[in-house]
């Protein structure tokens, strides 16, 4: 019976086709919970969780697919182009041939388990690389090796870098006339600040790339076209041969020198190993030694294990999945501070929420110490809830095995936590948090004496940069419109849900033309819901230039209670995106804890809309200097005379709107570059670098958003189709005097 809950399919899956995975996958059919068990939950030292990472078009999805293939969850090669990819089964996805949300797929390698999420390339879809990266262990870091590291590239290894994640890099595409191994390796070097470690050379290049010699084995390994179908399954080993290629020979042992003193420089243990024993002959030095030599300087993230292959012609991605076994970290070899004091008890952080029509709201948890089962009660310690978790999955894409429980160090899919969103922590009960926590206080805490936090740290989420309106076809469908927000709010906390106070209009806010575009999408296919949109707008902030001082008096009977208040502050810039609130040291002593949240939502509610354009207000600090109040007054009437008098306050200040302003990157031809930099000229854009990449120019410049609607089309157009671009949020700028005349006048709709 357990082993047929197990079979439960999802989607199109069948059971019969579960069951052949099964075999194809462990080979045999578990007959008991123990065997079931071992199935599922293998032990912590070989699992590993790990994301591909890329800029566009690198081939991360192509990367996934041969993976799928070549572990055997797969019996036929998808193609991103045919649109028939696991990993990419939305149908936005299909017909774009675009990642636009992160999937997570496991798999069996070499008695490993493989935990491994395909993040999205667009710089749109950035938050679903974030909260990825937030809760695995490794990353795959993918390059088209004709074009280096490119503008997403840097995006996302800095998401990598703040998580101190450490990574392996694939130089794919080696296939390409253009290809270029020491480009490749130089811009990692530059671009990234990376150590990159060359583990394999190339044998051939652009079209008679055929497959590659390992350094650490000096073993070559050859992919023969029309061999096994020439799916690439099957590849042959040779060694390398003095007589018939003495050139080959000759540069993979001066690259075997090189990396053995580039590993002795970074990894004391290694260099004391070649002193002592292998001094005179590095070639004698074993490769067991140099992989665990390679294996710890990855670990501690001083520098990046680089392999070549070719994705899509099927070559070099055995190896790869051999490194990421080899080189990248287990769950337990993560210091994972928060989680040494639950033990053994329940502690999982939620990263990502998914809607089902059928099971309602499905929940990633990664698990972080104790087993997760179905049918029992988990707490939520951000919203203070708890829940009944009702099944267990495990994430294959869009189709799920349910399973009878998953140990840590594993990424599980739930069903039933109806209140959970990403970000939240999940612990057994309250009582383990407690005794998390007293855990925690006993060995120092926070180190000032303070309860400590026991609470895992969530998802940053970037601020949207455009907004528009959101109009359902009738009245009738409004709440339809506003559930299918909702849910979308819940997969999507980079979407951001308003209703204009004005004109009660919805207010969609998203990342991009695109996001907002796929959003619409959505609705229309999944909610069945014909909604109109509003034109795109940019969402611009507002500061104060100078300092300013105010006074509000707030005198109100409310029924037969009389409310009077008095505020006197003070508004002044700041550096940062935030609105800092502080106290005289007089004040900070008299009020209560109360009142001093009454205050500082006062101030907050009077920086979502600031004075200029009705935008939210940044980069300013309000010192409270006086707060007088009568007996009796509520502190509902204190966060109102607060937030009168800061508006006060902000437009004596002289308001200052401030507008985003993108990195811009294009690629083009020699031939059209004058072109495009007369554009980005008429776009107030900045030209800050132009480089050379091989025949092709790379145009570094800084644009305001405002001015970068459509640009897709305008650079088709300019270039004939023969360019490439990427834009990245860069900073909020302040705009010109005459720039912001010139937007208040077409807000007021003067122009």
């Amino acid at each position: 019976m357990l082993w047929g809950r197990c079979l439960v399919s999802a989607g199109r899956q069948s059971c019969r086709c579960k069951v052949s995975f099964i075999k194809r996958q462990y080979g045999f059919l578990p007959d008991d919970v123990k065997s079931l068990r071992a199935v599922v939950t293998p032990d912590i030292s070989k699992i590993r969780n790990i994301g591909i990472m890329a800029h566009i078009d690198a081939g991360k999805t192509t990367t996934t697919e041969r993976m799928l293939y070549y572990s055997g969850y797969t019996r036929a090669l998808g193609d991103v182009d045919d649109g028939d990819t696991v990993t990419d089964f939305m149908a936005q996805e299909r017909e774009r041939g675009i990642t636009i949300q992160s999937a997570a797929v496991t798999f069996d390698w070499n008695s490993h388990r493989i935990n491994l999420i395909d993040t999205p390339g667009h710089v749109d879809f950035t938050l679903e690389v974030e909260r990825a990266l937030r809760v695995l262990d490794g990353a795959v870091a993918v390059f088209d090796a004709s074009a280096g590291v490119e503008a997403q590239t840097m995006t996302v290894w800095r998401q990598a870098e703040k998580h101190s994640i450490p990574c392996v890099c694939f130089l794919n595409k080696m296939d390409k006339p253009a290809a270029d191994l020491k480009f490749s390796m130089e811009s990692i070097r530059q671009k990234l600040k990376a150590n990159p470690i060359l583990l394999q050379v190339p044998v051939g290049s652009g079209r008679n790339f055929s497959g590659v010699v390992d350094l650490l084995t000096n073993q070559k390994l050859i992919w023969r076209p029309g061999s096994a179908r020439d799916d690439g399954r099957v590849f042959e080993t040779h060694t390398l041969d003095q007589s018939v290629e003495p050139e080959l020979v000759q540069e993979v042992g001066e690259a075997r020198a090189a990396l053995i003193e580039q590993v002795a420089d970074v990894d004391d243990e290694f260099a004391e190993l070649l002193l002592t024993k292998f001094s005179d002959d590095f070639d004698a030095v074993p490769p067991v030694e140099l992989q665990e030599a390679v294996r710890r300087v990855t670990l501690t993230r001083k520098g990046v294990p680089v392999l070549c292959g070719s994705s899509l012609r099927n070559k070099g991605v055995q190896p790869l999945l051999d490194a990421i076994t080899a080189y990248l970290p287990a769950p337990d070899e993560r210091h994972h501070d928060l989680v040494r004091w639950y033990k053994d008890d329940l502690c999982a952080l939620a990263f990502k929420v998914l809607h089902d029509k059928q099971r309602g709201p499905l929940v990633f948890l990664r698990i972080y110490s104790g087993t997760v089962k179905p049918q029992t009660a988990v707490h939520n310690l951000n919203r203070n809830c708890t829940e009944r978790m009702s099944r267990l999955l495990v994430p294959f894409a869009d189709q799920h095995v349910e399973i009878p429980s998953m140990s840590a160090g594993n990424i599980a899919l739930t069903v039933g936590l109806k209140q959970t969103v990403t970000g939240d922590t999940i612990v057994s009960s309250k009582a383990s948090a407690a005794a998390a926590a007293r855990r925690a206080q006993n060995h120092g805490g926070t180190g000032k004496g303070e309860h400590p936090s026991i609470i895992l740290s969530g998802v940053e989420v970037p601020e949207p940069v455009f907004f528009c309106t959101i109009e359902p076809p009738s009245t009738a469908k409004q709440p339809d419109l506003e559930n299918a927000l909702s849910c979308l709010q819940r997969e999507d906390p980079s979407l951001k849900v308003r209703v204009d106070p004005d004109s009660g209009q919805i207010i969609l806010c998203g990342m991009g033309e695109l996001h907002i575009e796929i959003l619409h999408d959505r609705i229309r296919r999944e909610y069945g819901i014909e909604t109109d949109l509003g034109p795109l707008q940019v969402a611009y902030r507002e500061t104060v230039l100078h300092e300013a001082s105010a006074t509000n008096t707030l005198d109100r009977t409310v029924g037969e209670r009389r409310h009077v208040v008095t505020v006197q502050l003070t508004v002044r810039p700041a550096e940062g995106a935030v609105c800092e609130v502080t106290f005289t040291k007089e004040l900070e002593e008299q009020l209560t804890a109360e009142m001093k949240e009454a205050v500082k939502n006062g101030v907050d509610s009077s920086c979502l809309q600031g004075p200029v354009l009705g935008c939210p207000v940044q980069g300013i600090s309000a010192l409270i200097q006086s707060v007088t109040t009568a007996a009796g007054t509520s502190p509902t009437m204190v966060s109102a005379c607060v937030s009168r008098c800061m508006l006060k306050a902000l437009r004596l200040a002289g308001g200052q709107v401030l507008e985003p302003v993108m990195s811009l990157e294009v690629t083009v031809g020699e031939e059209h570059l004058s072109a495009v930099l007369g554009d980005v000229a008429q776009r107030r854009g900045v030209v800050r670098d132009i480089q050379s990449r091989h025949d092709s120019k790379v145009l570094l410049a800084s644009a305001p958003l405002a001015e970068m609607m459509g640009y897709s089309t305008a650079l088709r157009t300019l270039t004939s189709g023969n360019a490439t671009f990427s834009l990245e949020l860069a900073a909020y700028e302040a705009m010109s005097s005459q720039d912001q005349n010139n937007l208040l006048r077409r807000a007021a709709g003067l122009l």
